[in-house]
């Protein structure tokens, strides 16, 4: 999330007046201030970071094992700061109202998906499922309008990239976003097996 900007290109971030970027969304949010998200710029979709989705599943058995492993993961949009703005309905909004005008489909704010996965097991393992989602950053420029001036300006900008969720990746590549794994039991584990 890039400084706050005022209509006359002055930066502000704590230096001119107590306007934030954080100031600036509140504003959106509330409604006090009526704000835009424009000319939205997709990037390139990419393959996000692998996390573990599943539960743990045990081979307490002298053979290897095979076990479909059930799992559930759920990504929701985050800004540039890291930050989950999931929560934040109105931010959404404007920005989902913007991109899917611009480029004329829906834009995901959120993608749950559920499925069942076959990882095999050696005795005296643990066993799991990780999934990484393809992602894709849109970055635009999130105005403000007030009918009064607030800290001497009627208009404030913020340059703000959102990352969300895509449906899949490009071409083949979407088969590769989940993996299994496995580790070796810990003696805690292990004595939990007989």
């Amino acid at each position: 999330m890039l400084p706050a900007t005022a209509d006359d290109d002055v930066p502000t971030f704590n230096q001119i007046s107590p306007m934030t970027p954080q100031a600036i969304l509140d504003d959106c949010e509330s409604g006090v201030g009526k704000c835009t998200f424009n000319d939205p710029q997709y990037s390139e979709p990419y393959l996000g970071d692998f996390h573990v989705v599943s539960d743990l599943a045990y081979n307490c058995s002298s053979s290897p094992s095979s076990q479909g492993v059930m799992w559930a993961d759920t990504v929701g949009t985050q800004d540039t700061a890291g930050g989950s703005i999931s929560a934040s309905a109105g931010i959404l909004g404007i920005i989902t109202t913007s991109v899917e005008a611009t480029y004329s489909h829906t834009w995901l704010t959120q993608q749950t998906v559920t499925d069942k996965t076959d990882v095999t097991i050696q005795p005296g393992e643990v066993g799991w499922v990780e999934r990484a989602q393809w992602m894709q950053d849109v970055t635009g420029t999130l105005q403000t309008h007030y009918d009064e001036p607030r800290y001497g300006h009627y208009y404030w900008y913020l340059t703000e990239t959102v990352t969300a969720p895509v449906p899949k990746g490009p071409g083949d590549m979407d088969k590769n976003r989940v993996i299994t794994q496995s580790r070796p039991m810990t003696d805690e584990e292990l004595a939990a097996c007989k």
